[in-house]
């Protein structure tokens, strides 16, 4: 993974002792609230609903398990014991006290964290594969490109200030599992006809409150001018898109609005000033960064180990384990396994400081010492021995780490909804906590096969329910807590937006209505059909009806109708 020079630490530690700067201004009363708002917005702090909170970026996922273990120790010293990955792969602190965030971002520099641009009007997080670098159906491995974003978007010059957040996702997999689609730019690397690797380039995708799946606006794009092109896209976004509307200022209005002809169109010509320039990505650059993703020391092993086989036959719940949480690696007895943090009755996302040190200790003993944070809210270890699978099962069970619904109807993501976010219309934990009561049987799940559910509390779609099979979207509707479902998202190559079904229901309902949902899939499906499968041959009316049945609808607020069709 990659590791800092000298400039890096240097960058780092110069922003904490700024951000700590700001903070003392703040309290003895020379920086206004309002001052400090945009600064500590692009060091991660957020005031919420009941007080602060701290998102910590972690670079596409990968994390050492010294850093883990450094989460951690912060989470017990300066917040709850806890923290909380979210989609983009970062994690957050929900209860930091104020006054001592400057000394969180202190700790997380001398394992080389921070919190930049984790928050703000610039470009966040570059997500990527949680399988990157391992995956069999992989064309390259797409962390050194990530990395690079990482380098040139950080402290950008001229993208501090944009019209809105802007996000960028990579994928180098046949099927996409970063959701590139529903991102501001999504980029797919790709293979010319000419052996040579490039970028096919997506713009315009992203949730929230109107939906959109993004558009090709370069089928192929020379590694070399990968930067200079970013550059050129962005400067077209950033001069003409709204900043007038909140609502209206991400870069998907401005791409519709023109239209992706015209706004690729822009691009290439902002692109005839920069293109050749000085942000030409040379071979000896990219050689530099690709340099820090060598893979580890593996052993030459057969292709399977007869003693994972041999577990399987001899222990039921180990082979359900297997089944869901264990996933092929391009080198042979090797696997990389998903730790599950949809445990029943926890909230999804949140792992405890204890969890944190033993998925830690499960990295340094398994896995090379290195993790990865999930879109879906989970934790990976890459690189385990097949034979070693038994032993790292048992240890996260004991943990609270094994439960086997990696990718079924309880594997849920989920915003931290009302109890803590300061926008949120509804709570979201208390309704996964309530589906995860109503689905608590695994063997019933596997039966189900693979449903994604997912929970936002609000317009701002978090928990990304618009890609979800089943949708949760909380709602508020005269002041009271209402939920919107919709049906038929999906995520990778086909990536969908759900559709609503009909008029919100309220939280005591919800479980309901999702099993009513698929009940329908259960009583219609063919031998090999998932559930987006039956849905999109039946289409919607049959699942609406269902869940509808029987009730007494009152009409809903003409708010909420809006919001719907929004």
């Amino acid at each position: 993974m990659y590791r800092y020079d000298s400039i890096d630490r240097q960058i780092v530690n110069e922003r904490v002792a700024q951000y700590r700067s700001q903070i003392l201004r703040n309290l003895n009363g020379t920086l206004s609230d309002d001052e400090l708002k945009p600064l500590r917005l692009q060091n991660g702090l957020y005031i919420q609903r009941h007080g602060p909170m701290l998102r910590i970026a972690i670079p596409y996922g990968l994390l050492s398990a010294g850093q883990l273990r450094k989460l951690a120790d912060i989470s017990r010293r300066y917040d709850r014991s806890y923290g909380h990955f979210t989609t983009r792969q970062n994690m957050q602190l929900n209860w930091p006290k104020f006054e001592e965030t400057p000394e969180i971002l202190g700790e997380l520099a001398t394992v080389e964290m921070h919190a930049i641009q984790t928050s703000g009007n610039c470009i966040r997080n570059i997500t990527t594969d949680k399988f990157a670098g391992v995956a069999p159906d992989e064309l390259t491995d797409p962390r050194p490109y990530c990395e690079i974003l990482r380098q040139w978007s950080t402290f950008h010059p001229e993208f501090a200030f944009l019209p809105r957040k802007f996000k960028i996702a990579v994928n180098a997999a046949t099927e996409d599992r970063a959701v590139i689609r529903t991102h501001d730019v999504g980029l797919e690397l790709v293979r010319a006809e000419s052996g040579e690797i490039g970028v096919r380039v997506f713009a315009g995708g992203g949730m929230g409150r109107t939906p959109v799946i993004g558009k090709v606006v370069r089928d192929f794009l020379p590694r070399k001018h990968l930067l200079t092109y970013l550059d050129a896209l962005i400067r077209v976004y950033n001069r003409y898109g709204r900043r007038d509307n909140l609502y209206k200022a991400r870069i998907k209005i401005l791409v519709n609005a023109l239209g992706v002809e015209e706004f690729a169109r822009q691009v290439e010509e902002e692109w005839t000033f920069l293109k050749d320039g000085p942000a030409t990505l040379t071979d000896a650059e990219f050689a530099r960064v690709a340099a820090h993703f060598t893979p580890p020391p593996y052993e030459p092993l057969p292709d399977n180990d007869p003693s994972f086989a041999t577990a399987q036959a001899e222990n039921k719940a180990f082979a359900a384990w297997a089944k869901r949480s264990v996933h092929p690696h391009r080198i042979p007895g090797y696997a990389a396994v998903t730790l599950s943090l949809k445990a029943p009755g926890s909230p999804p996302g949140d792992i405890s400081d204890t969890q944190m040190e033993a998925v830690a200790d499960l990295a340094d003993r398994f896995s090379f010492g290195e993790l990865r944070v999930t879109h879906e809210q989970n934790v990976v270890l890459a690189d385990v021995r097949q034979r070693d699978l038994f032993e790292v099962w048992g240890i996260a069970r004991a943990h609270g780490l094994a439960t086997a619904n990696i990718g079924l109807l309880t594997d849920m993501i989920c915003c931290p909804g009302g109890d803590l976010c300061s926008l949120a219309n509804a709570r979201s934990v208390p309704i996964a906590l309530a589906v995860q009561e109503k689905f608590d049987n695994l063997d019933y799940l596997h039966d189900l096969g693979e449903i994604s559910l997912n929970i936002s509390g609000c317009m701002n779609s978090c928990g990304h329910h618009h890609v979800a099979n089943i949708g949760v979207l909380g709602v508020d509707k005269n002041n009271e807590e209402w939920y919107q479902i919709t049906v038929g998202g999906q995520q990778g190559n086909a990536a969908t937006i759900g559709k609503v079904i009909g008029p919100s229901f309220s939280a005591e309902e919800v479980p309901d209505v999702v099993e009513a949902l698929v009940s329908v899939y259960l009583e219609q499906r063919t031998p090999e059909e998932r559930f987006i499968d039956t849905f999109q041959r039946l289409g919607i009316e049959p699942f609406k009806e269902r869940a509808y049945r029987g009730r007494d609808r009152r009409k809903p607020a003409a708010s909420e109708e809006g919001a719907a069709h929004d």
